[in-house]
């Protein structure tokens, strides 16, 4: 399946800083080994190939990091973004000098494997919640300074985006609860500061009563339910009854998140996608011209 989604987030200028500092911390003041075995002429073509099967997410960035090496480089793709491929599936081929293509290599890959692999763990939630209504969400809990990257894979593996940050979204989760004295203290400031349809507003609770509790306030768009067991689930979605919008979180597992979304909540937001996603196996061939 290709998903067809704009990329243009990957064109951000923080995409570029972050492929410079990376390849800065690899090559350094340069590739000495390239440097001593191979001639400064040579040229080659590289091969990147799918080593496991999984969905293909970063190709975009990949061939930045080969340009931003040497400007001359031809990138040829092969695969979309967004395809579930086969192991064996050849990705791109990339052409130029031997030594500026052995320099990007492993920030490339670095960058590829990564992002497939938030990818692939994020269709297998999607997949997994099928038929339901249910939408997957991922979370803030990305590697630092790769935030746009990695919500745009999960973007390609199917799920939708959570808040990008603490900035375009209110959520009141339990410590800000505690902090401003209770829900009912807590819902009223954020509606001394934000008026209704500026801006979005999420309430965390952790039980039937505290949802009780938000109910009877309103004033907010959607309720996130913390750790419920599923019965309690069931529960709350009747008490909410389709006047918010719902979502379930909290130590959500792929062999789980199934009986979660048949509880009739609207959303998951799941941490794993982001935090406990496995690299996916790519690797580089190079041949001689």
């Amino acid at each position: 399946m290709v998903r067809h989604v704009q990329h243009k987030a990957l064109y951000d200028a923080s995409v570029l800083r972050l492929v410079q500092i990376a390849l800065a911390e690899d090559i350094g003041s340069g590739d000495i080994t390239s440097e001593a075995t191979i001639p400064a002429d040579c040229r080659a073509r590289a091969t990147l190939v799918a080593k496991s099967p999984g969905v293909i997410c970063g190709l975009p960035v990949a061939a930045l990091v080969f340009r931003t090496v040497d400007p001359s480089t031809v990138w040829e793709e092969l695969a979309g973004e967004g395809d579930s491929v086969a192991a064996g599936t050849p990705l791109a081929h990339i052409y130029g000098s031997a030594r500026s293509l052995l320099a990007a290599e492993r920030t490339a890959l670095n960058f590829l494997q990564r992002m497939s692999g938030v990818a692939t763990l994020t269709r297998q939630y999607v997949e997994a919640v099928a038929g339901t209504g249910t939408r997957i969400l991922d979370t803030r809990k990305t590697i630092p300074g790769w935030r746009l990257l990695d919500k745009y894979s999960c973007r390609i593996g199917g799920a939708d985006n959570h808040r990008q940050g603490l900035y375009d979204m209110v959520l009141i989760k339990d410590n800000h609860i505690a902090a401003a004295g209770g829900i009912e203290a807590a819902l009223a400031a954020v509606r001394q500061v934000w008026e209704e349809g500026h801006i979005r507003i999420e309430i965390e609770v952790q039980s039937l009563s505290e949802l009780e509790r938000a109910l009877a306030c309103g004033g907010f768009h959607r309720i996130m339910f913390d750790n419920f067991s599923l019965d309690d689930l069931r529960r709350a979605v009747a008490l909410v009854n389709q006047r918010y919008e719902t979502e379930a979180s909290g130590g959500v597992r792929l062999d789980t998140v199934r009986a979660i979304a048949e509880t009739g909540v609207d959303y998951i937001s799941v941490g794993a996608l982001t935090h406990s996603a496995p690299a996916l196996d790519i690797s580089m061939d190079i041949t001689l011209e």
